[in-house]
């Protein structure tokens, strides 16, 4: 799979990197090209500029800092089509100071981004920081970390979940765009947890005592 990724930051390298040892072929694009550059010498992927990235293939991680975002799909021309027909994997997270949502009382990111570009938008790897995707593979004692994904097209939401597989993760599919926004304030309340020290595990009971 032809894979470009916005961004040379921490998670495009460690999903990058991962989908690269799976492999796929990955292009790293940026606004530095040394940055770029840097980043596909250590992964083993190719680089290029935003632009570049875009063209690479039908599948696209956005995997830039929330605020920098629409300036960037500004950049790329995204209101004349340029990214209408991709697949747009969003992994950001709108979570300001504070560990609150930034997109409170307004669309969230995933339905923000897939108004503004037309792509086939989904929400996915936003949950956990990069230090988890970079594990080989993603698991703890509990078993493979389990990966939400919030989209409207199925065809986009498979490709999404075999990516998924590919890190030796567990794709789970947790409805349609309008539950990403549920996803991104779940994300922005386990991050407060973790920053002040808590497990959000011990908040939850097993599966069969919830349902009882």
């Amino acid at each position: 799979m032809r894979i470009g990724i916005l961004g040379t930051g921490n998670m495009a390298d460690a999903l990058g990197t991962q989908w690269i040892r799976a492999g796929h072929q990955v292009m790293f694009g940026g606004r530095s090209p040394d940055r770029a550059r840097a980043l596909g010498r250590r992964a083993g992927g190719a680089a290029g500029t935003l632009a570049d990235a875009v063209a690479f293939g039908p599948v696209i991680l956005l995997a830039l800092p929330f605020d920098a975002v629409a300036g960037v799909l500004t950049e790329l021309g995204a209101r004349d089509g340029t990214l209408g027909d991709r697949l747009l994997i969003d992994c950001t997270n709108a979570v300001g100071p504070g560990f609150v949502l930034t997109t409170a009382g307004g669309p969230g990111a995933a339905r923000t981004i897939a108004d503004v570009t037309g792509a086939r938008v989904v929400k996915a790897f936003n949950h956990l920081p990069d230090a988890v995707w970079r594990l080989t593979p993603p698991a703890f004692a509990d078993g493979p970390v389990a990966v939400p994904l919030c989209g409207d097209d199925e065809e986009a939401l498979t490709t999404v979940a075999t990516l998924v597989r590919d890190l030796g993760c567990v794709p789970l599919t947790a409805g349609g765009l309008d539950r990403a926004a549920y996803l991104e304030a779940t994300t922005a309340f386990l991050i407060g947890l973790w920053h002040s020290g808590h497990d959000p595990r011990t908040l939850l009971p097993p599966v069969e005592a919830a349902t009882a």
